[in-house]
């Protein structure tokens, strides 16, 4: 079921409206790709702070990450 949705537009949602448009998509194709791009990339970020946390509560993760990045200073040249 569709529905229809009214919203206010500033001008610089004006104006990328019209570069998406100007793309070939439909106004109307434009306001939903946009509405499921944006929710798309909220679910990829709260996924990605999800798995930092568990890496960064990963004790042994973070020892070998810090033993990892001394043997890279070790390793690189002076100067």
């Amino acid at each position: 079921m569709t529905r229809a949705v009214s919203v206010r537009l500033d001008d610089d949602v004006q104006r990328a409206l019209r570069t998406l448009e100007a793309s070939g998509l439909s106004r109307s194709e434009a306001i939903r790709k946009s509405i499921l791009d944006a929710a798309a990339a909220l679910r990829r970020n709260e996924a990605l702070r999800a798995e930092v946390a568990v890496l960064e509560a990963d004790e042994a993760d973070r020892r070998e990450m810090q033993e990892v990045a001394s043997l890279m200073e070790s390793l690189r040249a002076e100067g």
